[in-house]
């Protein structure tokens, strides 16, 4: 499972960014979100996330915090 840190996170509409370890930029969508359990997330905290193939770009699908 791919690793990254949160780069941007809107509570209000629980969509984000992370950068993964390779710096590739991702997207966070609602779904995804929603999907975690998560209650929120913070910038710079360590995260966890599967990808699924969605097109053209692979989107995240799911998220587990590594670190607080």
């Amino acid at each position: 499972m791919p690793q990254g840190t949160v780069k941007h996170f809107d509570p209000d509409t629980g969509t984000g960014s992370l950068v993964q370890d390779d710096l590739v930029e991702r997207d966070i969508d609602r779904q995804a979100f929603a999907a975690s359990g998560l209650m929120e997330l913070r910038l710079g905290q360590r995260i966890r996330f599967e990808l699924e193939e969605d097109g053209d770009e692979p989107r995240v699908v799911q998220l587990n915090i590594v670190s607080l």
